[in-house]
């Protein structure tokens, strides 16, 4: 397939505001697409690279380069260039980069040339997101949307499924079954504002501990362990100690869903970042382990002795996981039977705060009816945790790719320091609908100091409401800490930047406990 179509269609699809709309020109380009190429066009179309990061910085990128007259360059020819591209390293990898990079734009029509950018910077973002891919998909092919759904949640991933369906048709659906050692997606949560709200949503449910700590699948068929992050990545040899956790159950074969976590000498929990850096650790296993141990904490059971749970109520699954994982090593929780009743409301109410007191993130409410929607963000599972806010003070923010070409998105946020300067805490672009972006723009360029093309570096006068999860280490900006999942709230054109936070209220907050 040609570049420039994958390139049109993303456009296409970042224009058009109908799911239906998308679906349809999903399932024209799928009808196009060659087996061998669809794990190459899925990916692209929600803006990821197979590679990963890449290692090409904004100044390779921004250096003009004269477009070709006419396409010609295949998704295969890209993809293999990015893979070359991803490959160097040692000296002189930057001047290589730089030239392959030059060689590949050199190829590429205008319109390509700007899918590449927005492709390889994470700019692509025009909601051609899997589940849209996977609705296209099923149109393309005359397979039925939930079959295909469910095959993807048991492939752990849309391509081999697209190249199954593309290749052979909705037969190939047979293929992908629950199977010990094969990780599936994980089910997800969407977030509630309360308990209460919650409640009001599910009826009957469990309240269970939201724990902030690496989400991990663990496969088990006899002596052989597998352990798997949400990405599905293999992690086994790094956590010998969740090995022998699973290896010491009472069953033989299963497959569990749970979070690994660490705990300080006082019994709290240890900070995301250091179980991140536990689990992210591939040297020296021994070490890492006996700095940071970590447990594994269950919360469900898909399958137990070849039986395929997946489809039972939550409440079956419990019962089956309880038989399986002694209590101590299962999360904490409450169940409300009668959403309607004061007590049971109340009781709910003080489970998720002594879950806070506790140092835990929050609370997932689950329905107890609900079957696993693996790969899903499923209604039936809520997530409740405390909101933070900061008012900061927006430094600089950055040129726009894709479907915010023109427009200033990703914003340089600050805190006060108390001799008047700021202190940069991070970025986001998250939460900025396109009247935002419109408005943000006007008025950051006319605070603008300096324009390199990248960043617009701002005088500091225009105050941002963030909302943010936590805050975590960080040696790349200079108070070492930055914000957690930040996301903008609102402009706050009633505060001077005098009133905007400061670094001491920011680093006040990371030390207190999360109910404070």
């Amino acid at each position: 397939m040609l570049l420039a179509r994958l390139a049109q269609v993303s456009q296409e699809v970042a224009a058009a505001s109908a799911r239906s709309r998308k679906i349809e020109l999903l399932a024209e380009l799928f009808r196009d697409t060659h087996p061998d190429d669809v794990a190459i066009v899925i990916p692209y179309l929600a803006g990821r690279l197979p590679q990963g990061r890449l290692g090409i910085g904004w100044r390779v990128l921004s250096r003009r380069v004269e477009p070709a007259a006419e396409p010609r360059l295949t998704v295969q020819d890209v993809d293999a260039a990015l893979t070359v591209i991803g490959d160097v390293s040692g000296a002189g990898s930057q001047a290589e980069r730089t030239r392959l990079v030059g060689e590949l734009l050199g190829a590429a029509t205008e319109p390509e040339q700007r899918f590449l950018f927005g492709l390889v910077t994470g700019e692509v973002r025009q909601g051609a997101l899997d589940a849209v891919a996977i609705d296209g998909l099923a149109k393309a092919t005359d397979a039925a949307p939930a079959e295909v759904r469910r095959a993807v949640m048991l492939a752990g991933g849309v391509q081999p499924v697209a190249q199954a369906l593309l290749a052979r048709g909705p037969a190939a659906l047979e293929d992908f079954r629950l199977t010990v050692g094969r990780p599936v997606l994980p089910m997800l949560a969407h977030t509630a504002g309360s308990v209460g709200e919650g409640l009001d949503k599910l009826g009957a449910c469990a309240v269970e501990e939201k724990l902030d700590g690496i989400r991990v699948q663990v496969h088990r068929s006899g002596d052989e362990v597998g352990i798997f992050t949400r990405t599905l990545d293999d992690i086994t040899d790094r956590l010998p100690e969740v090995t022998a956790a699973a290896r010491a159950l009472y069953g033989t074969s299963f497959v569990l869903d749970g979070e690994v976590i660490a705990f300080d000498t006082a019994g709290r929990p240890r900070p995301f970042q250091e179980i991140a850096g536990r689990v992210g650790s591939r040297v020296d296993v021994a070490r890492a382990a006996a700095a940071v141990p970590v447990s594994p904490v269950f919360f469900d059971v898909l399958s137990v002795d070849g039986e395929d749970l997946l489809d039972l109520p939550f409440a079956r699954r419990h019962e089956r996981l309880a038989g399986l994982v002694p209590e101590p090593m299962r999360v904490r929780r409450l169940v409300v039977e009668d959403e309607s009743d004061a007590e049971q409301r109340s009781a709910a109410d003080a489970f998720f705060a002594a879950t806070l007191e506790r140092g835990h993130e929050g609370v997932v409410l689950k329905g107890l009816e609900a079957p696993y929607s693996a790969g899903r963000r499923g209604a039936s599972w809520l997530k409740v945790k405390p909101v933070h806010t900061l008012d900061l003070v927006v430094l600089a923010a950055e040129w726009g790719h894709g479907r915010r070409t023109g427009r200033l998105s990703n914003l340089h946020l600050g805190a006060r320091r108390a001799d008047g300067s700021y202190a940069m805490l991070g970025k986001t672009f998250k939460g900025l609908t396109d009247a935002l972006l419109n408005w943000q723009t006007e008025r950051l360029r006319a605070l603008a100091l300096s324009d390199d093309g990248h960043v617009v570096t701002v005088r500091p006068e225009l105050v941002v409401e963030i909302a943010y999860d936590g805050l975590q280490r960080s040696t790349r900006y200079p108070e070492g800490v930055t914000l957690r999942f930040a996301r903008v709230v609102r402009y706050r054109e009633d505060k001077a930047p005098e009133q905007a936070d400061t670094v001491e209220t920011v680093l006040t907050q990371r030390d207190r406990p999360p109910d404070a």
